[in-house]
């Protein structure tokens, strides 16, 4: 007979209080068969099933195996991420470009690898969790401004002690969509000597010219105090995540950031099919702005305001109403996102869309007719 031990009993007690809390998540799989409007996914672009996608990453996998097979500087390093570092730093207008596994590891290898012990961060309180966690781990002193605070930001940036100093930030910021002063921040940093970083996940493929990205639009690319990380994962329909800036950054990160040294590199299928959906998107620029125009129908259907980007967020407070409202809207067949805290601050739990660009003109009919009835039922 095994003994009793009650170290985890703890777990039970926390377990319940998530569930009446609303905050109990649960894993559902997706099958092939699966034939539902898809609003919830970050595939902006329509490109996860693309055939040259597809086929790249087939051609990868065939050409270099399964695997990356060990760390970037043993045997993680093909040819195929030599060539995608190009043409990401191309597209993008950067000196130089570093893929990682993630886009979770592209923000914890570019944070702590320039900040540190005696550095100072200044983070939005928007901030991806990523980026949140990159700060916790970076052993500088952080602090949070909120998103249009610019006098704190450079209230702090003036007043520090700190030789170094960077402020992160996303782009686009998921929850809601909205977008970052990129602009203004810039600005301070330049005139206080401090790095800005920038996480694109949301913005790469959606925003500027073609696709390039909020940086782009702003005009910031290639500048020698940016370093922009995005993710593969998104627009461009596979995995990964990746830091572009200057060379030398890219050969800190070589040398220093433990989520590059110390981490599997990205398998060839994914940087394969990174690699054609990057090829598409130059070839087909017009999908950037086809995800907006069906972002902002999907507002109208929604009844919010415009969408900056490819996130549509519908509040509705509660987190038992938008699990309900998401729930409903499943089993009449449209998957949306269902954002709860910690994603989002309490009280604001919200229906999450995200627009597709091949989203067609028969699907966002029947997502009218099925968020219609959903909102109006979570309304009443």
């Amino acid at each position: 007979m095994v003994a009793r031990v009650a170290t985890l009993d703890w777990l039970t007690d926390a377990a319940q209080h998530r569930r009446n809390s609303g905050l109990h998540r649960v894993l559902r799989a997706r099958t092939t068969a699966d034939r539902m409007i898809d609003l919830a996914s970050n595939d902006y672009l329509g490109l996860v099933r693309h055939p040259d996608v597809v086929d790249a990453a087939c051609a990868a996998t065939r050409a270099f195996g399964t695997g990356a097979t060990g760390s970037r500087l043993v045997t993680g390093t093909t040819t195929l991420h030599d060539q995608l570092e190009n043409a990401l730093s191309t597209f993008m207008g950067a000196e130089s470009a570093l893929v990682f596994s993630s886009g979770y590891t592209a923000n914890l290898a570019a944070v702590t690898a320039l900040s540190g012990r005696g550095s100072l961060v200044l983070s939005d309180a928007h901030s991806h969790a990523s980026l949140v966690d990159a700060c916790r781990l970076s052993r500088a002193r952080v602090e949070i401004y909120a998103r249009t605070d610019l006098a704190r930001v450079e209230h702090l940036l003036r007043e520090r002690s700190e030789e170094r100093a960077l402020v992160v930030t996303d782009s686009v910021f998921s929850a809601d969509g909205e977008l970052a002063p990129l602009g203004e921040l810039h600005r301070l940093c330049r005139a206080h000597e401090a790095l800005l970083v920038v996480d694109e996940a949301h913005g790469l493929g959606v925003r500027g010219t073609g696709g390039r990205g909020y940086v782009e639009e702003q005009g910031l690319d290639g500048a020698p105090d940016i370093v922009v990380t995005a993710t593969l994962s998104k627009s461009l329909a596979s995995q990964g995540g990746v830091v572009l800036g200057p060379a030398a950054v890219r050969d800190h990160l070589i040398d220093t950031a433990r989520p590059f040294v110390f981490d599997t590199g990205l398998a060839p299928a994914a940087v394969g099919a990174a690699s054609a959906a990057l090829t598409v998107l130059r070839n087909e620029p017009e999908r950037a702005a086809a995800v907006r125009e069906r972002a902002d129908r999907l507002a109208d259907i929604a009844g919010v305001p415009h969408s900056q980007s490819a996130v549509v967020s519908v509040v509705l407070g509660d987190p038992d109403t938008a699990v309900r409202a998401a729930g409903d809207a499943r089993e009449q067949g449209v998957h949306v996102g269902c954002f709860r805290p910690p994603s989002v601050p309490a009280g604001t739990s919200r229906l999450r869309l995200t627009a597709r660009a091949t989203l067609t003109d028969d699907e966002l009919d029947r997502v009218a007719q099925v968020l219609g009835s959903v909102l109006d039922r979570a309304a009443a």
